[in-house]
This record gives structure tokens, sequence and C-alpha cells, in this order.
């Protein structure tokens, strides 16, 4: 008789091993051959906002933002168990095969390079749904005592001011990379979110298909609180009008290097909508597989692949804002990839005493950049996590969403800014931006001194002081106003809406300077000052309160 049994598990166990033995590649091309898509035909390639985003800035379409070749891909096709995503920015494909298909691959001409990005095979959907705690270190999580904890928090980078002003990040696209969104769907401090439109897209690439981002891990909804919550007794956060991506990037179940290319992927995601901001509360730099560890040499702003996606990112006009790191305790101390990339806004941690927080990673980069740029609160944040209410935690995975919360009002109040103006405005706030260092950057940014301290980037550097008005906010009713060397100057006032609010003809008469005009029957509001003079034209926004 035979045993079938014996036989239905031995053959179990080859179909087990061949399993085992499929691991995670990335397959790097030479080039984009073949493609079928133009320059010329923009519109085939990305949404209509993320070409408006380019647009603004003046940055031009290029190869990177042609698809991988179909050509390649369907020659390797026949060696890989599958295909999990390609990145255009990568020219690569991320596919499961074994090691001796890859040795097949390697052999086209077109292959520039082939990496193993990890190990086996994706998660299982069933074991990635039960709320992993991430396996980076990071403070527990603490029940808020009483409502309005997150006062501090909001005034200390000036996100009251920035609501008082009358934003609040709408019409603003934020992509939000993260371990996972669980409970995000069942909060009431996100219901203007789901019953709205608030929530553009979402995509899993960790577990591509999976259908859901509200799984495996809270740690991203506690991130998407510091900017969208809206709960008046236990949080507001500084860009609940804004609009989400939310994407999966972080495998909670393992380390190794596929998670930054999924963060690649969700970058070129994101762009493809027209993403305004990109926020990112993760770090690396040791894996599961050693081999695939960082030293702190490559810490140079162009070795790690997600630091090159972050590049990338800022290059295409993305304000990319991402976690410090917290190894301030520890031996590694300094900041963790993709920190050290260059363009974006490394953001670190202090305490309630204004200090850096102990946790919170140092720079410089290796290449001896200030890092991080920024700081803002990062011990004991209220944040919301779970159904029943907010909580604490700590890390400079919760101050850097403060930060992209601040840029994306910052964002909603000057359309007309280009990323690196909005980049430059912020840090040109920081409380300490005359003297930087490597553990607090360039300070603790402020929506005020952001939005009205502002440089006129056309105006002759040797004459930054011809003409400037204060003080701004304007509280009382008094506006003070010098124009350098000019005898005579124009002042007009612009309603938000564009409208003349009115009109000043200056002139400098002996010591009768600088001007005051009063504006005590001026409403309270956003409005545009322009300054024109003989030979030039200054303009400014002016708050008053």
């Amino acid at each position: 008789m035979v045993n079938y049994s014996a036989a239905i598990a031995f053959v179990f166990c080859l179909i087990a091993a061949n399993v085992i033995a499929q691991d995670r590649y990335a397959i790097h091309y030479k080039y984009k051959a073949d493609t079928t898509y133009s320059l010329d035909q923009p519109e085939k390639l990305l949404s209509q906002k993320s070409l408006n985003r380019r647009s603004r800035d003046q940055i031009s379409l290029d190869s990177t933002d042609f698809p991988v070749s179909e050509k390649y891909i369907e020659s390797i096709r026949p060696y890989v168990n599958n295909f999990i995503y390609h990145s255009k920015w990568l020219n690569a494909s991320i596919v499961q095969a074994s090691s001796e298909e890859i040795k097949d691959i390697a052999s086209f001409d077109f292959v520039s390079e082939i990496v193993l990005v990890a190990k086996g095979g994706p998660s299982q959907l069933e074991n990635s749904t039960k709320g992993y705690q991430l396996k980076r270190k990071k403070k527990r999580s603490k029940k808020a005592k009483g409502s309005a904890n997150f006062t501090f928090q909001n005034s200390l980078i000036g996100i009251s001011d920035m609501h008082d002003a009358g934003y609040t990040g709408d019409g603003v696209v934020v992509a939000i990379f993260d371990a996972g969104f669980l409970n995000a769907d069942k909060i009431p401090a996100f219901d203007h979110l789901f019953k709205g439109t608030g929530i553009l897209a979402t995509r899993d690439f960790v577990l591509p298909g999976s259908g859901s981002v509200y799984r495996s891990d809270t740690h991203g909804t506690g991130t998407l609180s510091l900017m969208a919550a809206y709960d008046p007794e236990q949080l507001i956060a500084g860009a609940y009008g804004a609009d989400y991506i939310l994407c999966i990037t972080e495998d909670v179940d393992s380390e190794y290097r596929i998670e930054e290319y999924n963060w690649v992927r969700a970058a070129e995601f994101a762009d493809s909508l027209g993403v305004d901001i990109i926020n990112s509360s993760l770090g690396y730099n040791f894996f599961d597989d050693s081999e695939m560890n960082y030293s702190k040499e490559d810490l140079d702003g162009q070795t790690a692949v997600i630091t090159k996606g972050a590049n990338m990112a800022a290059e295409k006009g993305i304000i990319v804002v991402s976690s410090a790191g917290n190894e301030g305790n520890i031996s590694w101390k300094t900041i963790t990839v993709p920190a050290d990339a260059n363009g974006i806004i490394a953001v670190g941690a202090v305490n309630s005493d204004y200090k850096k927080a102990g946790f919170s990673s140092v720079g410089p980069s290796t290449d001896d950049r200030i890092k991080p740029e920024l700081v803002a609160y990062g011990t004991s944040v209220t944040l919301w996590r779970q159904e029943q209410g907010t909580s604490n935690s700590s890390g400079t995975s919760f101050s850097a969403p403060q930060i992209a919360a601040l840029a994306a009002g910052l964002r909603e109040a000057n359309p007309e800014w280009t990323s690196k103006e909005l980049r430059d405005q912020l840090i040109f706030s920081g409380s300490q931006y005359n003297e930087p260092d490597n553990e607090l950057g360039y300070g603790i940014p402020d929506f005020t001194r952001a939005m009205f301290g502002i440089i006129d980037k056309e105006k002759d550097p040797e004459k930054v002081n011809i003409a400037r008005i204060y003080p701004n906010p304007l509280i009382e009713n008094q506006l003070l106003i010098e124009f350098g060397d000019s005898t005579n100057c124009t002042l007009s006032l612009y309603s938000s809406d564009g409208k003349v609010v009115g009109v000043h003809d200056l002139e400098r008469i002996g010591n009768n300077y600088p001007y005051s005009i009063s504006m005590e029957l001026l409403n309270p509001g956003i409005y545009l000052v322009e300054l024109q003079d003989n030979s030039s034209a200054t303009k400014v926004k002016l708050w008053k309160k």
C-alpha cells in the first residue's frame, strides 16, 4: 500500500523549502529603454497638481519620471517568482526569486546591479494585524491627564498663532510614511478626515494588495494625530485642514533594507499625486542582516537608498520632514538615515526646558552639514493612538510631524513660495538661526517669524534694509515704516483677495523718521503691503491682530 501521507508530506517539504529559498532582491537597470512616454506629454506621467508644483518651483521633468522599461520587465519575468513593485526613481524592480534565478538575471547586459534587500518573502497579513510595537527604541505611551495638554507643544512653534491667522493646511497635501495606522479609522478626532475627503489615498508597500493601512501598528496613528487630529478638549493638531496620503513602508516584523525601497516607492506614489509635504518618522542604521548595516561614514547625504529617495523628493519640490533619530543616549548617538539627506528638514526633540531631549540624535552629517535642522517638543507629547483618548509618547518621531504641520500652514499661507523658499523660511525662523549647532540645529521654529520675517530673495543683498515695516504682527494700531535712503515711498495695502485697502504717499521731511501710520480702522487679518520707491519694490505680508 502506498503511503500517501508520507508522499504528501515530502512534497509539502519540497514546496516549503522552495518558498524559503525565495528572497527579495532589487534589480537595478542601466537604462530606460524603448519608453513610450515623452517629456512633451507630462500629463501622462504625473497629476496636474504634481505638474503645478513643478511649474511653481521651475523644475523640469526628466528621465526619472519615466517608468521602468517594460522591455526589461518582460525579459526577467520568466526568472522571478513575483514582482513586488517597480521604482522609476531608482530604475529598479523589486522581486522575489531564488539565488539561482538571480544568477541568470545578472547575466543580462541591461542589469547594472542586484541587491539582496530582504530574506524570505513578505510577512503574512494574518500575522501583521495585532498592533505590534516598533522595534526601535521609544518611550511607552501614557494616558494623558486632564485636557488641553497639547497647548504647550502647539504654542512652542506658533501653531496657535497660525490658527489665529486662519491657516490649518487647507488645500495642502501631506503624505505620511510609517509602520501602520491602526485605529485611525475609529478615532473620533479624525472624523473630519474620514467623513469628508481628507484621506486622498492610502497604500501599503509592505504588503502590496493588503487593502488596508489601518493595521499593524499605532505609530503612524500617533504621527497622523500630531498633524490632523481635531478635538478641542483633547488635541487640536496643526494641520487638521490638510489632505492626507497614508503609506505603510515600515515592516514591524523584520528590519531589512527593503523598507528603504518601500519608502522611495511611496515617495514616487505621493509625488505623482501632487503631494506638498512628506512626513517620515522613520530611521535606519542597523538591520536583521548585519551585512546591511550602515556606518557613520555612510551619513553623507548620498549613500543610503532611502537618503537618495529623500534627496530626489526634495529636488522635485516636495518638503521632506524626517525624524532625526532616537540614538542620543546610546553609543550611536548621531542621526539615522534618511535624516542625513540634502535639502530636507531633519527634526530633533527638546524637552519642556527647551533643552535637547537626551534621546534626540545629534549631527553633523559626515560631510559636516548642520543636523538636525530644527527641533520641536518631543518629550511626553500629547497625541492620539487609541480609540479611548489621547496619551503621551516621546521621540523625534513625534516632534517631526509638528514641524510638518507648521510647514503645511505656511504652504497654505504662501502658495507662491517655492519649496526651497518655504524650507529657508522655516530654518530662518529658528530660535538660534545665527548660532546653529548639532544638537538643536537652527533651533525651535516659529510661525510668526517664518511668515513675516520675510527675506526678499530678489533684493540687492547690500540693500536689505531699503524698506521695512514693523511691528509685525501688528498688535497695537501704529505701523512704522522705513524706506532706506529714498526720499519718497508709496505704501499700498491689499486685502487677502487682492483688493486695494489703502495707498499712502510718504516723503522724508527732516527727522520725521520712521514714519508712523495709524491702522486703527484696519480689521484684523492678513494683508499684503507693497513699498515702492524710485528703484525697487518690496512686498511683505502684514498680520493685524
